[in-house]
C-alpha cells in the first residue's frame, strides 16, 4: 500500500515536483537574485533592492555545490560580485577594486592602484554626505563618503592581491564592511556578478516597489 501511494502521489504531482526540482537547480547554479538589506553599496544599491546575480559568469558550478566544473570568465575591476564570506560568516555584495598582483593603497578615501591616482568629480554635496564618481580603469560609478568622518579605515597603506583573490568595497565607503575589515576574497568564494536591479521595495514605507529602480542597470 506504501509503494501504491508513493506511485499514486509520484503520478498525481510529477509534473510540480519536476517544477520545483528544476527551479532549485536554476537557482543554485545558473541565476537567481539576492536581497540587500544594508546600505552599504549606496548610491548604487539601497536597502531593499533585488538585485539579479548571474551565476554563469565567472564558473559552471555543480549543481547545489560551490564546486566550479569549468571557468566562464575572470572577475574584472568595477565588478559588483556577490560572494559567501567564510570570515564574516555572510553572503555580501561588493565591488572589485583590486585584481590577483594589484598594488592598492587608499589616502582618506581616494584610491590608489598600481600607484596611479583614480580621479574623482564631486557629483553631489549635502549637509551630511558627499557622492563622487569614481574612475576607476575601464568603469565610472558613484561612491559616498562622510566629511565628518574620521574612522581610520579611510585610509590604509599599500597592499599586495595575492593570486586568486580580490579586494573589495562597497559604494558607501565610510559605511561598508568589506575587505578594509575581513581581508582579501579568495576566488572560490564568488558566486556570481550583478549588473541588474530587479525589483525595489521601500522598507519605510509598507514595502511598495520602488518602480524607478525596477529593472535599473547598475
Amino acid at each position: 500500500m506504501e509503494k501504491q501511494g508513493i506511485i499514486k502521489f509520484w503520478n498525481e504531482y510529477r509534473s510540480t515536483i519536476v517544477f520545483l526540482f528544476l527551479i532549485v537547480i536554476f537557482r543554485s547554479s545558473v541565476a537567481d537574485w539576492n536581497t540587500v538589506p544594508t546600505g552599504s553599496m549606496k548610491p548604487t544599491i539601497i536597502e531593499g533592492d533585488r538585485i539579479w546575480v548571474n551565476k554563469l559568469a565567472y564558473d559552471i558550478k555543480l549543481p547545489l555545490t560551490n564546486i566550479s566544473i569549468v571557468e566562464t570568465g575572470k572577475p574584472v575591476r568595477g565588478d559588483i560580485i556577490v560572494f559567501n564570506s567564510k570570515i564574516a560568516d555572510k553572503r555580501l555584495v561588493k565591488r572589485v577594486i583590486g585584481l590577483p598582483g594589484d598594488d592598492i593603497r587608499m589616502i582618506q578615501n581616494r584610491l590608489y592602484i598600481n600607484n596611479e591616482p583614480v580621479e574623482y568629480d564631486l557629483i553631489n554635496k549635502t549637509n551630511h554626505f558627499l557622492q563622487f564618481s569614481e574612475k576607476l580603469p575601464r568603469t565610472n560609478h558613484l561612491i559616498q563618503i562622510f566629511p565628518q568622518n574620521t574612522s581610520q579605515h579611510s585610509s590604509f597603506i599599500s597592499v599586495r592581491v595575492p593570486e586568486n583573490h580580490y579586494l573589495v568595497l562597497g559604494d558607501n565607503r565610510d559605511n561598508s564592511a568589506d575587505s578594509r575589515y575581513f581581508g582579501f576574497v579568495p576566488r572560490k568564494e564568488i558566486i556570481g556578478r550583478a549588473r541588474t536591479v530587479v525589483i525595489s521595495l521601500d522598507y519605510d514605507h509598507y514595502y511598495l516597489p520602488r518602480r524607478e529602480r525596477s529593472f535599473l542597470n547598475i
